[in-house]
C-alpha cells in the first residue's frame, strides 16, 4: 500500500490494524502466538497491529483462521480494499491507459450536487475545452511513458461536461492567474480555452474565480482539489491521487477553499484578467 501523508489514510490503516489486534486478544493469543500459528517472522504480527506494515488480504485471512474469526475475514479484506483505495499511485491507476481513470469518475460527478474545484497548475477537466484536454492527457500519457489511448480518453473527460448543463449541479472554480498564463498546447489551444472561460462564467450555476498575482499574497497557492458535496475531496499528487473521507479533513480543504475564494475576483475583474492573457498570446 503506498504511503500519504495524508491523515484520513493513516487513520484508516489504524482502525484496521486495531481490529486485527481485538480479534487476537479475544482469541486469547499473544502477538508471538500469532505469528508462529501463521509462519510468519515474530515481529511480522506487531507490525500489522500497530500499522507499521499493511497487512495484505492473504495476511488478514491466514489472521482471521488463526483466530477462528473466519466469518469476519471478508469484512476486513473488503476494508483493507477501501484503505487502499484512498491513495493510488499513477501506474496503478492508469496501467490499462487514461480512458478507463476517466470514466471512473462519472459516477461521482453525476452524483454530487455542490463542486468546489482549486487549480494551480491546469484548467480544472469540467472547463477544458476539447484541444486543452487533448493537449494536457497527451503530455501526461507521454511522460508516463502510458497506453496511447488519448482520443479516448479525451472523448470520455468531454463526455463528462454534460454535468455543467444537466440537474442541479452548482460549481465553483478558483484558477490561479497564472494558469491563464502558463500555456499549454501553444498560442492557439490557449486562445480557444481562455475564450471558453469567458464563455462558461456566464454560466448561472457557476462561479469563476480568478486568483491574481500579487506581490502582498496572505494566502499562497496549493495543491489543486476537489470537493464533492461535504463528502469526499480528492487532491492530485505527482505520486498519485488521493482521495479524503474524514470529515475534519475535508473541512479543511473546505476552509482554504474559502479563504482563496475571499482573494479571487470575479465577473467583470475577472474577465479583464482573462482577456489580458489573451492579449498576451500576441
Amino acid at each position: 500500500m503506498a504511503l500519504s501523508h495524508s491523515s484520513s489514510v493513516q487513520q484508516a490503516r489504524q482502525l484496521l490494524a486495531d481490529r486485527l489486534g481485538e480479534i487476537r486478544r479475544d482469541a486469547g493469543l499473544t502477538g508471538r502466538d500469532l505469528a508462529r500459528m501463521c509462519g510468519w517472522h515474530p515481529s511480522k504480527s506487531s507490525r500489522i497491529e500497530n500499522a507499521r506494515t499493511p497487512p495484505s488480504a492473504e495476511d488478514i485471512r491466514a489472521w482471521c483462521r488463526a483466530c477462528r474469526a473466519g466469518d469476519q475475514e471478508e469484512n476486513l479484506v473488503a476494508s483493507l480494499r477501501a484503505v487502499e483505495g484512498m491513495f493510488i499511485e499513477w501506474r496503478r491507476m492508469e496501467r490499462a491507459g487514461l480512458r478507463q481513470a476517466q470514466e471512473a469518475r462519472l459516477p461521482l460527478y453525476e452524483r454530487t450536487r455542490r463542486f468546489r474545484a482549486y487549480s494551480s497548475w491546469l484548467v480544472p477537466g469540467l472547463i477544458q475545452t476539447r484541444a486543452y484536454t487533448t493537449a494536457a492527457l497527451q503530455a501526461i500519457q507521454q511522460r508516463r511513458a502510458l497506453v496511447d489511448d488519448v482520443a479516448q480518453a479525451v472523448a470520455a473527460r468531454i463526455a463528462r461536461q454534460h454535468v455543467l448543463h444537466e440537474g442541479d449541479h452548482r460549481f465553483a472554480f478558483l484558477i490561479e492567474e497564472s494558469v491563464l498564463r502558463g500555456g499549454i498546447g501553444g498560442p492557439g489551444v490557449m486562445a480557444g480555452q481562455l475564450g471558453h472561460l469567458i464563455t462558461i462564467g456566464t454560466l448561472p450555476n457557476v462561479s469563476l474565480g480568478i486568483v491574481p498575482m500579487r506581490p502582498d499574497r496572505t494566502r499562497w497557492p496549493c495543491e489543486g482539489f476537489w470537493i464533492y458535496d461535504s463528502a469526499q475531496a480528492n487532491v492530485e499528487l505527482v505520486s498519485g491521487y488521493l482521495t479524503i473521507t474524514q470529515p475534519a479533513e475535508i473541512e479543511q480543504y473546505a476552509t482554504t477553499f474559502a479563504e482563496l475564494a475571499d482573494a479571487a475576483v470575479y465577473g467583470t475583474r475577472a474577465r479583464a484578467l482573462i482577456t489580458a492573457a489573451i492579449d498576451a498570446l500576441g
